[in-house]
């Protein structure tokens, strides 16, 4: 009664034992199945062994489980009838799937001669290091297939599948050839609960919203409509009657438990979407057997004649019915085939049982973050075609270079100018940033001389952004996209946690979505806009494994580093945040005013800031050093010569310059050759930078360090000047400063306050 597994397998033998009729005709394999239907007799045969090759994948995943062999039961028993897309759309349509997607996966093997699809998949259940796409989750997902790994998807891979689509097109109008054919178009798979996720909502309106301004949005949702939501019932009629008239969408609905029928109208959504490069939903029906994985008890929250009325509508049986009807097989001839694949499939659980699996940290990691440092370096520094630059500023005397110094937002402006000039693919997006120019202007300028094919805007959603920033990643671009603020990158954190940065890791290295994302961020803007205009959270982006974050205080800088994030995207297919401090992008005089201390002169091609690397003010002090980034560089700056002047306190600053990967070994040393360490961290007390550092210098020093820590109240920040009351001041720096130098470090001579 329990075991619903067992019941299904003995429910398919038992209709073939069962089965008494003989076939209405015999039909030739070039026949088609149904008069005037495109699928023929051979097809089904195909699409049926599919099916079954589904079924017993599910089985043995339960078997396995059972051994304490495999990890991974969420099964397809029920959705087998998406194998008609396995069949209809091609092998380098980019697809990106439902977790039950086992015959699509099947049939789709069989476009590329080698696949063994029973092997590969037992190889992810059993999380081996020689599954194809690592052995780090259980994935579908192939390289020869243009299959991209996803793992257990609520909607979160539907914004970069939307971006692949678009991007299709963008890549063939600025003339780069993508990776797929140009008439290729986008597989997306979802369960009829994702459909109410925000996430799929956005991608929705996205695709529809692109489509309207006739832009090409060639996708196919895939809508495997089994009315759960693993116990939350769909209502019965809504995904008809939410979807069936939306503009800009084209709806069919098939009934995907009669592998005819869903072929042939699989086979118009596809037709359609390929010919008029328009979004298309296809709402395929289908049933959920076995509940939602092996760990869910569904008589819990079903009744037992309510899953055994679901078990009957098996799409397994009415398939089998199909072909004896057809005459194709008999009742034996399909048992024995079905026994044959039984077989083989224990055979290669079998034969894996012992297959390696993953035991180190290394290993496990090694796809993540991948970093090439001779490569990456010489590609930051490799000039770029002299021509081109010329035709991008105008003339030798117009070069960024040749000019005088300026502030942070205008040298970035230029590096921008230079990144587009300099690679083809590059493209530059999010919201206001074309003929607007952002809104600090960042952006000016662009569009004009890149047009708009290049430079353009995108519609208020970050998830969507980020998303198409995935997507241009695929089809060979190199995006950088824009998010207004750091608060509003929050709205979509997912897109870089869960799916960008997970890409390698989840696929072996063998897809890569390199981008970098420009985040206007962190505070000090005199309190102007409040929290959603000031955020010092980065603990979000620090989590992400991964991701390198990059964050200037000044503008050379900014350039420098922005050209090494864009070799660490080509080189290593990085994702790259590179968080640029608002307050610092207009400001040019440091100390006094009118001393234009913070503006700096544009580095030529070929100069570039290695990942990691800080920069280091007054090396040679060694009363204090003061470990910072962002606004607190400027902060500190100032700070250091009040104390130099007023109380002969010489102050080391450390910028960090780069916030993920922290040079720790560096941090460490510059805390043991001055002894004492003020931390200034404008992220907040809990989950700012501080914390990172303050781990490394206790790691790694000995007890003798002194150190202090200044960082942002665990506080939004306040509108208007009460501001001022959370974040580090340079009167704060001075204090803390102040009362280290007077404090001996632990177990060592006093060391004198230097001079200056």
């Amino acid at each position: 009664m329990f075991n619903r597994a067992e019941i299904v397998d003995r429910n398919f033998v038992a209709f073939l034992e069962g089965w008494s009729g003989g076939p209405a005709v015999r039909l030739a394999e070039d026949a088609a199945v149904r008069e005037g239907g495109k699928l023929l007799a051979g097809q089904l045969l195909a699409l049926f062994e599919s099916q079954m090759i589904a079924r017993h994948l599910d089985l043995i995943a339960r078997k396995l489980r059972a051994r304490d062999a495999a990890y991974y039961t969420i099964g397809s028993a029920g959705h087998e009838g998406n194998v008609v897309l396995g069949r209809l759309a091609r092998h380098t349509d980019p697809a990106f799937l439902h977790y039950r997607s086992a015959a699509l996966m099947a049939e789709r093997s069989r476009h590329v001669p080698g696949i063994d699809v029973i092997r590969d998949t037992i190889l992810s259940q059993i999380a081996s290091t020689l599954d194809p796409m690592g052995g780090r989750h259980k994935v579908w997902g192939s390289r020869p297939l243009w299959v991209l790994p996803q793992t257990s998807t609520i909607a979160s891979h539907l914004p970069k599948a939307v971006g692949t689509a678009i991007a299709l097109a963008r890549a063939k109008k600025i003339g780069i050839e993508p990776p797929v054919p140009r008439d290729s178009i986008v597989l997306c798979s979802f369960g009829d609960a994702s459909t109410n996720h925000s996430t799929a909502l956005g991608a929705f309106n996205a695709a529809c919203w692109t489509s309207y301004q006739q832009i090409a949005v060639p996708i196919l949702f895939v809508c495997e409509d089994n009315g759960l939501g693993i116990s939350v019932k769909t209502p019965p009629g809504y995904i008809e009657h939410t979807f069936a008239d939306r503009p800009g969408l084209a709806y069919l609905r098939a009934d995907g438990l009669d592998v005819v029928e869903a072929y042939d109208v699989a086979a118009r959504a596809v037709d359609l979407c390929r010919s008029r490069r328009t979004p298309v939903f296809l709402h395929l029906e289908v049933v959920r057997l076995l509940g939602h994985a092996g760990t869910d008890f569904e008589l819990e929250y079903r009744g037992l004649a309510e899953v055994e009325a679901d078990e009957r509508r098996d799409p397994l049986i009415a398939t089998a019915r199909r072909v004896l009807e057809c005459g194709l097989l008999d009742a034996g001839e399909i048992r024995d085939r079905y026994e044959a694949l039984r077989e083989r499939t224990e055979r290669t659980a079998s034969e894996l049982a012992g297959s390696p699996r993953h035991t180190t940290a290394a290993g496990i990691m090694a796809p993540l973050a991948p970093y090439s440092p001779a490569e990456v370096r010489s590609e930051a520094t490799r000039a770029g075609d002299p021509a081109s630059r010329l035709a991008v500023f105008g003339s030798e005397k117009a070069l960024p270079e040749n000019q005088p110094p300026k502030h942070f937002a205008a040298l970035m402006n230029l590096a921008l100018h230079d990144l587009l000039a300099r690679y083809p693919e590059a493209v530059v997006f999010g919201e206001d940033i074309a003929r607007k120019g952002g809104v600090y202007h960042v952006t000016t300028g662009l569009e004009n001389k890149f047009k708009s094919a290049r430079v353009f805007n995108t519609l208020l959603d970050e998830q969507t952004i980020l998303g198409l920033a995935q997507g241009s990643a695929y089809m060979g671009l190199l995006p950088v996209a824009e998010i207004q603020y750091l608060a509003y990158f929050h709205n979509a954190c997912d897109q870089i946690r869960g799916e960008a940065c997970s890409m390698q890791f989840f696929s072996n290295d063998r897809f890569r979505n390199p981008l970098i994302v420009r985040i206007a961020s962190l505070g000090y803007q005199k309190g102007f806009g409040g929290h959603f205009h000031n955020d010092n959270s980065i603990a979000a982006l620090r989590d992400i494994p991964g991701l390198v974050i990059a964050c200037p205080s000044r503008g050379d800088d900014a350039v420098g580093m922005l050209r090494t994030c864009a070799a660490l995207a080509r080189v290593d297919g990085r994702v790259i945040a590179f968080l640029e401090p608002i307050a610092l992008y207009m400001t040019k005089d440091l100390l006094t005013p009118k001393d234009g201390g913070w503006l700096f002169p544009y580095p030529a091609p070929g100069q570039a800031v290695e990942m990691g690397e800080a920069r280091v003010h007054d090396a040679e002090a060694r009363d204090v050093v003061v470990i910072t980034y962002g606004n607190g560089v400027y902060l500190a700056l100032r700070a250091a010569q009040a104390l130099r002047e007023r109380h002969g306190i010489r102050a080391r600053i450390v910028d960090l310059r780069w916030l993920n990967p922290l040079d720790e070994e560096a941090i460490a040393a510059h805390a043991a050759e001055c002894g004492r360490v003020l931390v200034v961290d404008e992220g907040r007390r809990t989950g700012g930078i501080g914390e990172a550092i303050l781990a490394a210098i206790a790691e790694r020093c000995d007890s003798g360090v002194r150190v202090r820590r200044l960082a942002g109240a665990d506080s939004y920040i306040a509108l208007g000047p009460a501001m001022d009351c959370l974040l580090p001041a340079e009167h704060d720096i001075v204090a803390a400063v102040r009362a280290l130098a007077e404090q001996p470090a632990s177990g060592s001579p006093r060391r004198e306050p230097q001079r200056a």
